[in-house]
């Protein structure tokens, strides 16, 4: 989720309540809000690796991680000030959310958007069915690992080192959603998010820093970097926060399914990244798996 930094419910797609209604959001269906956010992280993905070039994935990291960090700051200064029992969630938080950028933009680097945000996607899979009894569990296992391998099935060479750091990336965010839920028991608002965000952008400045050096100072750089902490942090959290207001999480949660075909899209869309047939296949076998495994989550005893 490339919600690659985006916090589960519980820690609060909180920020930006007044903003997102000072711009009129609540007029728009939840649906399309949803859709909007998926939309929107994809690009600033897709957008993202256009600064490769430029900045190397770490750079482009630490530019979407430190604006990112700034704004949400800003928009919760009034509740920057946690209990010392917070800090080791907060700082624990903000160190897996720099990792799972940095492998993500790596994996990214080095294969299509698509695959990387689908393989990414199987770590919120295995929480959803970790430790689960339900009888049809085995089938979104089974249909999501089915799914990994048809995608992995290219025609060129495969390149192992994308697939394994879209794999950490995964592991990264299954633990980022276990410490989104202890970070929303600890903290109350947005301001645990926005000290873990401003500390995941300080610890991967310096690894930003030597991979890019003075181009993370040009003007044109700092001006895509904002765009890419907009897109993929500040208008997700926005859309998403007004959509839970008015639908269930499950629903939102099956919606959130489609990222890695929107992933898909937007690869071949914005940078004319072609899976063939057989990895569409898988795709949409993992997102058939994720959605399944949301539905089922909730509505199954």
């Amino acid at each position: 989720m490339e919600t690659y930094d985006r916090p589960q419910p519980a820690a609060g797609r909180l920020p930006i309540r007044r903003l997102v209604a000072s711009h009129g959001l609540s007029g728009v269906p939840p649906t399309a809000l949803v859709m909007a956010g998926i939309v929107s992280v994809q690009i600033g993905a897709a957008s993202a690796k256009q600064l490769f070039a430029t900045t190397g994935p770490a750079g482009a990291v630490t530019l979407r991680l430190v604006f990112a960090g700034i704004v949400l700051l800003v928009l919760w200064r009034s509740s920057l000030r946690i209990d010392r029992r917070a800090v080791p969630v907060v700082l624990a938080y903000g160190a897996v959310l720099a990792l799972m950028n940095l492998c993500f933009y790596e994996a990214i680097d080095r294969i299509p958007l698509g695959m990387a945000v689908t393989i990414e996607f199987l770590g919120p899979l295995a929480v959803a069915l970790a430790g689960s009894r339900r009888w049809i569990d085995p089938v979104w296992a089974l249909l999501a690992g089915g799914g990994v391998l048809l995608l992995t099935q290219s025609d060129g060479e495969l390149v192992l080192p994308g697939v394994l750091l879209a794999v950490a990336a995964g592991v990264c965010w299954a633990a980022y959603i276990l410490l989104s839920a202890k970070l929303g028991q600890r903290t109350a608002g947005g301001g645990g998010l926005a000290l873990a965000m401003a500390f995941g952008g300080l610890l991967i400045a310096p690894i930003g820093i030597l991979d890019a050096g003075e181009a993370l100072l040009q003007p044109g750089v700092l001006a895509a970097g904002f765009a890419v902490a907009l897109l993929s942090s500040v208008v997700p959290y926005s859309v998403e926060l007004e959509a839970l207001r008015r639908i269930p999480t499950r629903v939102l949660g099956v919606l959130m399914s489609l990222e890695p075909a929107v992933a898909a899209l937007a690869g071949f869309l914005l940078l004319s990244q072609v899976l063939n047939i057989g990895q569409w296949a898988g795709v949409v076998c993992v997102v058939a798996a994720s959605a399944g495994a949301t539905r089922t989550a909730t509505i199954d005893p």
